[in-house]
């Protein structure tokens, strides 16, 4: 399996890239600067630059962009459509790591997390814009595309434990109440589903259980 990993020098791109590598998978890092991933292969361009013919070789390709300046939070829905652009018509399963902010809480789908009182003002613009980037991915109908959202609280500093499930739309909790997933978790499950694919132009979301 040949698998390319966009945004590889971010938090959650390197630890995709290390584990990737530990399931013996053919992984190229793409970086705008200086590759900073273990990854050997490298493509070093920015994201708006990649072309159909750059991805054409992989089998997967992982979005693991993120941008926090207020000034550019539209490119969670630029970028996607560049990138669903450029990927239709082919093979190629594109996994986005998405964000929480749009699970749903109510069986009803009608109020997401972003919406609910207790979500932190501060993350409310951040989480309206990769909402409207999942939007975008709804309509591309010529892609195969898979939205990975973490729980509600994605620890970047907690530990590997192979404790984790999957679930869809709908936030989900383990038997304490808590919606958690460590960054290692989520990228574990994340390639599990890469090498045992079972979901194909749908949201899916991994917690700790």
């Amino acid at each position: 399996m040949k698998l390319a990993v966009i945004a590889a020098n971010g938090k959650t791109g390197q630890r995709v890239v290390e584990t990737a590598l530990a399931h013996d998978l053919d992984v190229t890092a793409i970086v705008r600067h200086e590759n900073r991933s273990q990854a050997t292969q490298v493509l070093q361009k920015g994201i708006f630059d990649l072309t159909a013919d750059d991805l054409a070789p992989f089998d997967v390709v992982v979005d693991a962009f993120g941008v926090y300046d207020p000034e550019r939070l539209d490119e969670h829905q630029t970028t996607l459509a560049h990138l669903t652009s450029i990927l239709s018509g082919t093979t190629t399963r594109l996994y986005i790591v998405g964000g929480a902010g749009s699970l749903y809480v109510d069986d009803e789908m009608t109020i997401q997390l972003k919406d609910t009182p207790e979500f932190p003002a501060a993350y409310q613009p951040l989480a309206e814009s990769m909402s409207r980037g999942l939007a975008v991915l709804r309509q591309a109908e010529s892609v195969h595309w898979i939205y990975v959202s973490p729980a509600a609280e994605y620890d970047s500093e907690g530990p590997r434990t192979g404790q984790y499930a999957f679930a869809g739309d709908k936030l989900t909790t383990n038997a304490t109440g808590q919606s958690y997933i460590s960054y290692a978790d989520y990228v574990d499950a994340l390639l599990q589903e890469i090498l045992h694919p079972s979901a194909d132009q749908q949201r899916i979301s991994i917690y700790g259980i």
